[in-house]
């Protein structure tokens, strides 16, 4: 990644979050600690951010940026692009698993993302809060796509609703596909408390529970618990999935895709 990338980036999630340590910046960017810190000191110097110890803070006296004509952050444009040939391969065959004139819920992330290409000559009914997800799919396919009511999440490209009576409620799926920063023995894991509780009014209109994770999502715990293994139908995850941990989800009684 360029340095001018990387440090858009770091402008992007202090703009969400506010503060974040080096660690979080390290973890998110998939870059070493020498690397941030020194891009912290640029930044610093130049007033894009205020560095205190052990990370950054937003620095709400620097120039108001223009508005970005795309609707998703580059942070998930750049986690898009993380173990891609994997993520396309799960995609694919998370795609296989759907019937025609299906009704489906994807959640928003960039794994499910993936998925967009596959149903591209498909023709199924997609509930979504993937706003990135629904605007490919009504520019090149005949599927119906349907999107919840609520406030635009930037960094991953969903909508989310802070309220309870919106239309979620009115829908049944027979399945809910989603992906996730990790999956282990605890459960499926999630990032933020926000996401959980959007998540968790999806699933309640869905049957069937399948998460797509690459193999190094695999034995990961993340923040906050989702769900636990028992509400897990299916895994979709790729060939360097550690054989232990796929006996270990196996023996949970969830149905493990290989897909190769």
């Amino acid at each position: 990644m360029l340095e001018k990338q990387r440090q858009q980036l770091i402008i992007d999630i202090l703009e969400e979050e506010h503060f974040a340590s080096v660690r979080t910046f390290c973890t998110k960017l998939n870059s070493s600690e020498a690397t941030i810190r020194r891009d912290l000191n640029k930044m610093s110097k130049l007033g894009l951010l205020n560095k205190i110890r052990g990370g950054a803070e937003v620095n709400d006296k620097a120039a108001i940026k223009p508005v970005r004509a795309q609707i998703s952050s580059s942070f998930f444009l750049v986690d898009k692009e993380k173990n891609l040939d994997k993520k396309q391969l799960i995609a694919k065959k998370a795609v296989e698993l759907c019937e025609e004139n299906e009704s489906i819920i994807i959640n928003g992330g960039s794994s499910t993302y993936m998925m967009g290409e596959y149903l591209m000559d498909r023709q199924l009914n997609i509930l979504t809060n993937s706003i990135v997800l629904a605007q490919f799919l009504w520019e090149t396919s005949n599927n119906q796509i349907t999107l919840p009511g609520g406030e635009i999440y930037r960094s991953q490209g969903i909508i989310l609703s802070a309220f309870e009576n919106d239309s979620i409620p009115n829908y049944h799926c027979t399945k809910m596909f989603m992906g996730t920063p990790g999956i282990s023995k605890i459960g499926v894991m999630e990032s933020d408390t926000l996401l959980v509780r959007a998540e968790h009014k999806l699933k309640k209109q869905a049957e069937k529970l399948i998460i797509m994770a690459d193999s190094s999502k695999l034995g990961v715990a993340s923040n906050f618990l989702f769900v636990p293994l028992s509400e897990v139908d299916i895994l979709i995850t790729d060939v360097d999935a550690d054989p232990k941990l796929v006996q270990e989800f196996e023996a949970q009684g969830i149905e493990v895709i290989i897909a190769d």
